[in-house]
């Protein structure tokens, strides 16, 4: 999805704009002069390019959309110089040793997968800084301080090979409960991007296996996965032709052990508008075996195609499944189970309403047969599935309930009877994935809350799983003592309800300086997590942390997320505003001491708010976001998310898109609060240039901008992050700069007079004269 305070005493507040003295001898000729040539620049520059007969000439910031360009890292370069000393240094601020911690040396719970009788581990800490790959038993794992065995070092690994690898994960084979689970394929990245290197990693040995014997792919966006033993499924850059215009794969081939892999036929192919294709081979310990082809023609819908495996030559015909693209499907038991996003006309008596899940048997399913439907999961107003998962002999429904967590689980019987049992609601947000899905019907749960430290348990999915072993907890990570949580609701615009999740003292005094931060796409449900850097620089010094819970998001299932794509999208703005209003109206802070924070898509979210409801806050912070939404779609990934914002190439999709794209909303004549851009160089998933151009454009074109817009790019990270020792440099800069704008010191104590005087001066919103 997708995170020290120094407080800022000079750089982040001009001095304010009121005229005075001589000032006021400004003849009204002369500020109607400039008012008219502000207006006619911000009609000249919100113009859509496609208007203009192919000349690019509303967009003077296209040079920054080069990613290594010597000018515009020129540029990038100086524009962190000037956040540093505008914000701060991160180097001195006070709570970086903290962070620093907390991040590298604070005790944590492993987060742990199960491989051919080893549970693995990837772990960082500030004597892996890149990391360590390492297992242990599941005894040795029940220990207080299990002894480990080290697999990788990744650490040892990047200066050996002069690159700065960051791991990205290992698929491994398997192939049924008794086949060995003892080769995996290995992502590398460098600088954390999402292309990645792709080699085949010996798990007896703990060697890579050398090509050409072993499976090595160079760095692309590869979809790549066993087969069998000596093969595998691989879409990946073989030249022209081989990517979609999304930049993912757009054929499939079949690499056996030993060959040329762009010599290697291939077997399936999507058409350059799609998004993806891919292939895959699934296993049960039934011995049910499946080939699944998938075509991915917008970000949503997937045509499938699905043939059963008899033996390792078979040649069976692959089988389209007739069911709704959008849905996600898996199979368990010789099953076909569906979570449905989108009404199923199942046949001409049967409807089943989206958001269901539903299994049928799937050979009969296949070969046309009429078949019964089994509701698994029927939604109602406040229930919604999150998704499904499965053990041995157990599929799992994860619910919520207002956004309250619950886990159905289904035995699928002998005689051809589907069995439930319920877990209670939780207060927590619970995890449970299987410990192998093959092997075993043991489900590692995890549990947390905004207040509350993560533990993970071991528990049976046959049974209650309240009544779980509990491995692993952490001691808290900052005093929350004086802290509560509380659900509260929201109305938008439109009437509808809109729940979020408050943070805050208790008995504290109204106008507490807030962070607001929502996400509102793609149906990621955002739950409360225990951050212990939000605690730690944030919560514990005073602040109080908001989480909403807005339309485009999956907290209410499919139709949740529906309301607000494409010409919807307005409504998840609306819904951001509404709790930022609710916050306000209701005592908790003001406009001047509430920041708006998002990132990705929630960048967008953001940035919509700082163009459309700048009065409302006193801060922005914008990360790794998209921002000009005329040419998202040809900057990286960008044209696998038409289906959920609009095709900016379209007119008819531009009349709307033009109004929820912040880099065209700019306007000169408003006075916007103080905001902080954030991306990274590696980030090869949101183009950099979102938030670089946005920056300029604001500085530039906006008077009085120039110190209250800042921006700064990493060099490493990619979309989601980098090293422990850079992310904390990062946090102790974002919360400078939300410490200084809302008024709350590196001490947690209120802000000085002075600083008060900044905010009253920054408010936001207003027409310049």
């Amino acid at each position: 999805h997708f995170s020290s305070s120094h407080h800022a005493s000079h750089g982040l507040y001009p001095s304010s704009l009121s005229v005075r003295g001589a000032d006021r001898r400004e003849s009204r000729s002369m500020r109607q002069a400039s008012r008219g040539i502000r207006a006619l620049l911000f009609f000249c520059q919100s113009w859509p390019a496609w208007t203009l007969a192919g000349a690019d000439l509303s967009d003077p910031y296209r040079w920054l959309e080069v990613v290594n360009d010597t000018r515009v890292m020129s540029w990038v370069r100086s524009q962190n110089a000037r956040t540093l000393a505008s914000v701060g240094d991160p180097a001195a601020s006070p709570l970086l040793p903290k962070l620093k911690e907390l991040l590298e040396s604070a005790p944590k719970i492993p987060s742990v997968g199960m491989r051919g009788g080893h549970v693995y581990n990837f772990w960082q800490d500030e004597a892996h800084v890149r990391g360590l790959w390492r297992r242990t038993s599941l005894e040795e794992f029940r220990k207080p301080s299990p002894a480990w065995e080290p697999v990788l070092d990744v650490d040892a690994l990047a200066p050996a090979e002069g690159v700065s690898w960051v791991w990205k994960g290992c698929s491994t084979l398997r192939l049924g409960p008794s086949e060995p689970e003892d080769l995996c394929l290995m992502k590398l990245s460098r600088g954390g991007a999402d292309a990645s290197v792709v080699r085949e990693f010996n798990l007896t040995s703990k060697t890579f296996v050398p090509p050409p014997l072993g499976f090595a792919v160079p760095e692309a966006k590869t979809s790549i996965s066993y087969r069998d033993r000596n093969s595998v499924f691989v879409g990946t850059d073989c030249g022209t032709g081989s990517f979609t215009a999304s930049g993912y794969a757009r054929t499939v081939r079949v690499w056996h052990r030993g060959e040329d892999l762009c010599s290697s036929p291939v077997v399936f192919e999507g058409k350059d508008g799609d998004v993806s294709v891919s292939a895959w081979r699934t296993h049960d310990w039934r011995g049910h075996v499946y080939d699944w082809r998938s075509r991915g023609t917008n970000f949503y819908d997937n045509e499938r195609w699905v043939r059963v495996v008899e033996d390792s030559n078979s040649t069976a015909d692959f089988v389209h499944l007739k069911v709704p693209t959008t849905a996600d499907v898996s199979t368990f038991a010789g099953q076909l189970v569906l979570f449905l996003k989108s009404d199923f006309a199942a046949s001409p008596f049967l409807t089943l309403r989206g958001g269901t899940v539903v299994a049928t048997p799937l050979s009969a399913f296949l070969a046309g047969q009429p078949v019964a439907w089994s509701v698994l999961f029927a939604p109602t107003a406040s229930r919604s599935c999150s998704g499904t998962t499965s053990t041995r002999n157990h599929l799992l429904v994860r619910v919520l309930d207002a956004v309250k967590p619950q886990v159905l689980s289904w035995r699928y019987t002998a005689d051809g009877h589907w069995i439930e049992s319920r877990s209670p609601l939780y207060r927590a947000t619970v995890g449970v994935r299987p410990l192998h899905s093959q092997a075993s019907d043991a489900v590692w749960v995890t549990s947390e809350s905004f207040l509350e430290p993560r533990s993970l348990a071991l528990a049976s999915s046959a049974g209650d799983l309240t009544k779980a072993e509990v491995l692993k907890s952490v001691p808290p990570m900052f005093d929350a003592s004086s802290l509560q949580v509380s659900q509260r609701w929201a109305v938008s615009k439109d009437g509808t309800r809109v729940p979020y999740f408050l943070v805050s003292r208790r008995g504290a005094p109204s106008d507490q300086p807030t962070i607001l931060y929502g996400y509102g796409g793609f149906e990621i449900t955002l739950m409360p997590r225990y951050s212990k850097t939000l605690g730690a620089a944030w919560l514990e010094r005073g602040g109080a942390y908001a989480l909403a819970n807005i339309r485009g998001g999956g907290e209410f299932g499919p139709q949740w997320h529906q309301a607000a794509m494409r010409e919807g999208k307005h409504r998840s703005y609306e819904d951001f505003a509404a709790v930022a209003e609710h916050l306000i109206a209701s005592g908790v802070t003001s406009a001047g001491r509430l920041a708006a924070m998002g990132g990705s898509n929630g960048g967008l979210l953001v940035g919509n708010m700082l163009v459309k409801y700048p009065h409302l806050f006193g801060a922005i912070v914008c990360q790794v976001p998209l921002l000009d939404m005329q040419r998202y779609n040809k900057l990286l990934a960008g044209a696998s998310w038409v289906a959920e914002y609009g095709n900016p190439d379209e007119p008819s999709d531009w009349a709307f898109l033009r109004h929820n794209s912040p880099y065209h909303l700019v306007d000169p004549q408003v006075r916007y609060p103080p905001v902080l851009f954030k991306t990274s160089t590696r980030d090869d998933r949101v183009h950099p240039a979102h938030a670089r151009k946005m920056a300029a454009r604001m500085q530039e074109e906006v008077p009085g901008s120039a110190e209250r817009v800042l921006f700064y790019e990493t060099t490493e990270g990619g979309h989601g992050g980098g090293l422990p020792s850079q992310i904390a440099a990062e946090l102790a800069l974002r919360y400078a700069f939300l410490g200084g704008a809302l008024g709350l010191n590196a001490s947690g104590e209120p802000g000085s007079s002075s600083g008060a005087a900044r905010r009253l001066e920054s408010a936001a919103g207003q027409v310049l004269v």
